[in-house]
């Protein structure tokens, strides 16, 4: 018996039986990043998606294998964000954004023990910088985040507590509201700590030598962070000085990413970002957290960047954190640990989420951590360089991101190590070359 004829038929019908195979686009404005490789061109704007209801918070996640084109996309990403009038505020833990940045005219921000360049991580967290007073609030939290970090414990409730009074009378001293002097710095805390006020014990309903002995450990470990491992960095008021017409900021801290304290030094770097960015001036921006593993591994930090999370709409910010496998977060905690549920929970909050190549190993945790479906965890481990997964909300999209000839500087990181550079035949694009 003869088989039937072949049978055509366009992608309009094919997509009522294959759904996930043949989408219909993304249909929006924003920078084009590529063509979906299931239909016509991709362009994606996060705020555009935002403010049409697609999405309910403007947040993404881009993940993936060294070598899939998962750094070349996220500074194409910006370039033609920036193109759009948008700005890009980035930390940078290895110094891959420098081309970008003087592309745009701009110098990184170098941040290294005993260099020139100071970031005082409690500035814009006084009193007066944020509606109903909760700078302070902001305050605490962070240094309390800080030494979780560094101690390795929680926090006892006296030392919370000492530390919470502590940067109440840094934010509301005498005359902090009418004439608003330079705010408090790490050392400030230090000394506040070890000698606290009466009125400060007398709050709490004790004597002066129980709050000082209560703050005691906390204090130290904080003076060993800003004379120690981060002696020079955060221990001073700021020396720079952001210009917010600029198009990129660029905060480069290449110089200590093999420090145990990366962690601590990429909170505070974040820290004095957002604390700029509290005073909201109605520019969109996307901040860029690269090598995001670095602080989502700590409980007390992960739960820090997860309430800034929840500030990006407030702020006009689309928050970019940029890991290489969800088992990065395997450091974090035991499987089903707190610290595990609260760093993939932190990925998972996003709705636009940006998947490169996987391993085989690592699609089955991809998929759980992402909430893919069957047919993306199969899919991820076969997705060449420059290809990606897009869930952007409920929706699945696999683009081709291309790359112009021109742009290639902006993201050329291994040069030494290539030899015959691949080119996408269609569109001349190359994402040979490039790490990530």
């Amino acid at each position: 018996m003869r088989p039937p004829p072949a049978h055509r038929a366009t992608t309009a019908h094919l997509q009522s039986l294959y759904p996930f195979v043949s989408s219909g686009g993304i249909d929006g404005s924003g920078p084009l990043l590529g063509r979906d490789l299931l239909g016509g061109p991709f362009t994606f704007d996060p705020w555009e998606m935002y403010s049409s209801g697609r999405i309910t918070n403007p947040n993404l996640i881009v993940l993936g294998q060294l070598g899939r084109g998962k750094s070349t996309f996220v500074k194409i990403l910006i370039w033609r964000q920036l193109a759009f009038g948008r700005q890009a505020w980035i930390i940078d833990p290895k110094g891959e954004y420098g081309p970008l940045a003087r592309a745009c005219r701009v110098e990184p921000l170098v941040l290294e023990p005993g260099g020139s360049t100071h970031l005082n991580p409690l500035d814009g967290t006084g009193p007066d910088t944020e509606a109903g007073g909760h700078g302070a609030r902001r305050a605490a939290d962070l240094v309390a985040s800080l030494l979780v970090a560094s101690l390795q414990r929680p926090l006892r409730p006296e030392e919370r507590t000492a530390v919470d009074l502590a940067v109440r009378h840094l934010a509301h001293r005498p005359g902090a509201r009418s004439r608003r002097p330079a705010p408090p710095v790490l050392p400030d805390l230090v000394d506040v700590l070890l000698r606290p006020t009466p009125e400060a014990a007398a709050s709490v309903n004790t004597d002066v030598d129980g709050l000082a002995r209560a703050g005691r450990d906390v204090a130290l470990e904080l003076r060993r962070m800003v004379f120690g491992d981060l002696a020079g960095m955060f221990d001073r008021p700021t020396t720079v000085r952001i210009d917010r017409e600029a198009p990129l900021v660029v905060l480069d801290l290449s110089a200590v990413f093999a420090s145990p304290a990366l962690p601590l030094i990429m909170t505070c770097a974040a820290a004095w970002l957002q604390g700029v960015l509290a005073a909201a001036d109605g520019v969109k921006r996307l901040v860029v957290m690269d090598e995001a593993w670095a602080i989502l591994n700590d409980l007390a930090i992960a739960r820090w960047c997860q309430a800034n999370f929840k500030l990006s709409r407030s702020l006009g910010v689309a928050n970019v954190v940029v890991v290489h496998r969800v088992s990065d977060l395997s450091a974090a905690g035991a499987d089903g640990s707190a610290e595990e549920k609260l760093a993939a929970g932190l990925l998972a909050d996003s709705e636009t989420r940006v998947v490169f190549g996987q391993s085989p190993s690592e699609a089955a945790a991809t998929g759980r951590t992402l909430a893919l479906s069957r047919t993306e965890v199969d899919l991820i481990p076969t997705l060449p360089r420059g290809v990606a997964l897009w869930r952007i909300g409920s929706r699945s999209h696999l683009v081709e991101h291309l790359l112009g000839r021109r742009e290639q500087v902006l993201v050329d990181t291994d040069e030494a190590m290539r030899e015959n550079p691949r080119q996408f035949p269609a569109s001349g694009a190359d994402f040979s070359g490039t790490e990530g």
